[in-house]
């Protein structure tokens, strides 16, 4: 790490946009270590075997033929930063667009050294990402595992790193799973992300939007989780109680972080999403949860989430 490097490259940001992306990426980098992608022969062999085997699983929980992305890579904190760079590109750019000129020298230093934090942080707590590459062209979408967090954090637990490995990619192969049995899905995100963004991009809060995006997004990883508690090939409670655990130990400045860069956000989605799925298997089982996926309109709203009866009432069989 360079913290120096990282400052300077922040108050050296230049260009015509809100945000220098270049600074970005070189700030986010030169405060994070890298970590090592050195992989011996055996390791490797079980990341591609966690994945084949995830997949077969999860087809067979769910009833869904999917594949797993083309794209599966093993990456070191640097790597990841540049693949989600150009996401954070693509959703703020109506931002850019439209964003204030007053000051712009002075906003443009500040939103570079927030996205280069937000970015610095993420990249050294991330440990799987199913990315569906949400408004890039084409429809590929990517796999990504953190090989230095998912070891430093195995370590950290004092659980076997082979068993956790595998925790992670059967749920983000999950996350695959859902998106093949709905095609639709990449397109309605995106969708209402543009609308969301471009309302704020214009001083507009667009509530319905972001309301919709939380929905599904809650429907997502809620639907992950039902469809682990099938497909995992082993018990894992004590791998979900210690990540817990470590994550209600952190310290008052880690927990301010979380809750600023929307983590916070995202363990209610899973407890939520959770929930709702729990509810609705127990009265259709699996098959009928998956009905969440056959098309948009399937979808729970906001407060079909927190009442499941009310879904179950509205999509029959």
């Amino acid at each position: 790490m360079n913290l120096y490097r990282s400052v300077r490259a922040i108050a050296e940001s230049s260009g015509d946009g809100p945000i220098d992306w270049n600074a970005v990426a070189e700030s986010a980098k030169a405060a994070t270590d890298p970590g090592s992608i050195e992989l011996s022969e055996s390791e490797r062999a079980g990341y591609a075997s966690d994945v084949r085997d995830a997949r077969a699983r999860v087809r067979e929980v769910s009833g869904t033929e999917f594949d797993v992305p083309r794209t599966v890579e093993v990456q070191n904190r640097h790597h990841w930063i540049d693949a989600n760079i150009d996401t954070f590109r693509r959703v703020m750019e109506p931002i850019e667009e439209h964003g204030p000129t007053v000051l712009p020298g002075v906003a443009r230093t500040i939103n570079t050294g927030t996205m280069s934090l937000m970015l610095s942080v993420l990249a050294k707590n991330v440990l799987g990402q199913y990315d569906p590459l949400l408004l890039a062209e084409g429809d590929d979408h990517a796999l990504y595992f953190v090989r230095p967090n998912i070891r430093r954090i195995a370590d950290q637990l004092d659980v076997d790193y082979d068993r956790f490995r595998r925790w992670i990619a059967f749920h983000e192969v999950t996350h695959a799973a859902e998106f093949g049995a709905a095609p639709w899905l990449s397109e309605h995100l995106e969708s209402r992300m543009e609308e969301g963004i471009e309302a704020l991009a214009h001083g507009h809060l667009d509530r319905e939007a972001f309301s919709d995006l939380d929905a599904a997004m809650t429907a997502v990883e809620g639907y992950a989780e039902l469809l682990m508690d099938g497909a995992f090939d082993d018990e894992y409670a004590d791998l979900r109680e210690k990540m817990e655990a470590r994550r209600r130990g952190q310290n008052p400045l880690s927990k301010l972080l979380r809750r600023l860069l929307g983590l916070g956000l995202k363990r209610r989605q899973y407890e939520r999403g959770k929930a709702f799925f729990d509810a609705v298997a127990a009265e259709r089982g699996i098959e009928g949860a998956s009905a969440v996926w056959d098309r948009p309109e399937n979808l729970p709203t906001d407060a079909e989430l927190d009442e499941p009866s009310r879904w179950l009432a509205r999509v029959r069989p």
